[in-house]
């Protein structure tokens, strides 16, 4: 048990609470594919929900058309004032055809509709279906921060399971490539120290102010934690910002290969990454990033391969050191801007986007 301060403000779990927060002001978007259905992890997901109460549950989902239906009628089961938004229905993906919007689809996509929705009330908390060990907790956890006059909060936790750590993309990959960036532009951009306060920049959960949620420019898929840190920092910056302890986490494992594993999701966040910084004007060396990445993170591997021993824990130090030649395949020059616009920009209303997404429904039952 711990409880330093990181420069932004870190909440400790030191007494497993569930603080006094707004619950019944925010809306709860929590994102889902067709591999969610009825699967035991959004179960408890759904069910810890039904006990706090929200204002508002939307899930964005995307799924071929076939299978829209039952999952609609699933999460009518559960006690939730939910609605679904099809995020790849005809009349919806038309509509953003029709502003230039549709392109790439992805979790961040789904995320950026989802929070469009949300925009009508107070706070708005997002955080993903597939976590095994969720407590209706972490929605408060998130919120107090809020509360308080923050404006924008984290999750953080660790990924140990099965004998063995896990968080694979974000200790190999995001922490120390950011240290990279450091070490090649200097310890004074205040973006990288900003990112490097987060003790889990790459979880999905967080919670944020509608006012700054309609200012999110969210990248279309898995780099989305990453772009709204660095849209975060930009609206909320070291003061408004707060990370919050949410115990261990269990989620599902994807395998470092393949069209959804690690290495291609390395991609999507070095983008963001790169684009976050590009923003404030960070300007990294790409010949030599790679190596200065490699450097920084086998400088991990033995950090974590010692920690791993101490906990008796099981630790594959070839394979973790595999992966980061994997990742470093991903870091290339800055590409086009692909992300979407901030709601407080968009050139289409949330309003005709629920119109649309509710005739996909009704079409697809």
């Amino acid at each position: 048990m711990e409880y330093v301060q990181e420069r932004v403000t870190t909440l400790h779990d030191l007494t497993d609470p569930t603080p006094a927060a707004p619950t019944d002001r925010a809306t709860v978007v929590v994102p889902m594919t067709e591999r969610e259905y009825a699967g035991l992890a959004p179960d408890r997901v759904l069910s810890e929900l039904e006990q706090v109460d929200p204002a508002q549950v939307v899930v964005p989902l995307r799924a071929p058309s076939d299978r829209v239906a039952p999952f609609a009628d699933w999460l009518s089961d559960y006690d939730l004032p939910l609605s679904v938004l099809w995020c790849n229905g005809p009349q919806l993906e038309g509509l953003l055809d029709d502003h230039g919007l549709d392109g790439e689809a992805g979790k961040g996509r789904d995320v950026w509709l989802g929070l469009g929705q949300a925009l009508d009330g107070e706070y708005v908390v997002v955080h993903d279906a597939d976590t095994k060990s969720y407590s209706r907790a972490d929605v408060a956890r998130l919120l107090y921060p809020l509360a308080e006059g923050n404006d924008f909060s984290k999750g953080y936790y660790a990924r140990v399971e099965n004998g063995r750590l896990y968080g694979r993309l974000f200790r190999l990959f995001f922490v120390p490539l950011v240290r990279a960036l450091q070490d090649a532009t200097g310890y004074d951009s205040p973006v990288l120290r900003y990112l490097e306060s987060f003790r889990y920049a790459l979880a999905g959960e967080f919670a944020a102010t509608t006012e700054l949620a309609a200012r999110l420019r969210t990248q279309r898929s898995w780099g989305l934690e990453v772009g709204t840190l660095g849209d975060a920092f930009d609206h909320a910056g070291f003061s408004g910002s707060a990370q919050v302890d949410l115990g261990t986490y269990e989620h599902d494992h994807r395998a470092v290969s393949g069209p959804t594993g690690l290495s291609d999701m390395s991609r999507h966040v070095a983008a963001a990454l790169f684009r976050a910084v590009a923003d404030h004007g960070v300007d990294p060396n790409y010949d030599t990033l790679p190596d200065r990445y490699r450097e920084a993170a086998r400088s991990l591997v033995r950090s974590y391969e010692l920690d791993a021993g101490f906990n008796g824990l099981g630790y594959d130090r070839g394979n973790e050191l595999e992966q980061v030649e994997t990742y470093a395949a991903a870091i290339e020059p800055l590409g086009p801007d692909r992300r979407l616009p901030a709601w407080a920009d968009a050139p289409v209303s949330p309003a005709e986007v629920s119109a649309a997404a509710e005739a996909d429904l009704e079409s697809a039952r």
